[in-house]
């Protein structure tokens, strides 16, 4: 696996199309702005943030479910990587929009200022009270099916 360039973040997992996206690339995507409310180590913060919807990011990756199983793609996760090996997981219906009324984001700014291309984009998440799954300098995302494990406990 090829070594990734500063700010860029790689798609892959049970992917049909596994790939890799920069902050270059998220700002030719439609664009959706969410204003948030969390509590951080500095506490409570308010921000707006502008990016590309993380379910948009995923279907280009054509991620792989059972459909032969009744809401085969609930079975699903995504795990997010960011700097220094820090790490969240997500449901795949926390990120559906036919399953869930926020939209997770790669953020490529916050409050009107551009992330730093080198940094890579921000994972924001609107319905969060705590901005522990907020992941900065966002480098992998991860699509997982939790049949191998789960079947594999019986």
């Amino acid at each position: 696996m090829a070594p990734l360039g500063p700010g860029e973040v790689r798609v892959g997992g049970a992917v049909a199309k596994p790939y890799s996206v920069t902050l270059t690339d998220l700002r030719k995507l439609p664009q959706a702005s969410v204003e948030v409310t969390f509590t951080s180590a500095k506490g409570e913060q308010h921000h707006t943030y502008q990016g590309v919807p993380l379910h948009d990011v995923l279907k280009t990756a054509e991620p792989r479910f059972d459909a032969a199983k009744k809401n085969g793609q609930l079975r699903g996760f995504v795990s997010a990587t960011g700097g220094g090996d820090y790490r969240a997981v997500f449901a795949r219906a926390e990120i559906d929009p036919g399953f869930a009324k926020s939209q997770v984001l790669l953020a490529v700014s916050e409050d009107g200022v551009a992330f730093d291309d080198a940094a890579g984009p921000r994972l924001v998440v609107p319905q969060d009270t705590k901005g522990g799954r907020y992941v900065s300098e966002l480098n992998q995302l991860w699509v997982g099916v939790v049949d191998p494990v789960v079947d594999g406990a019986k």
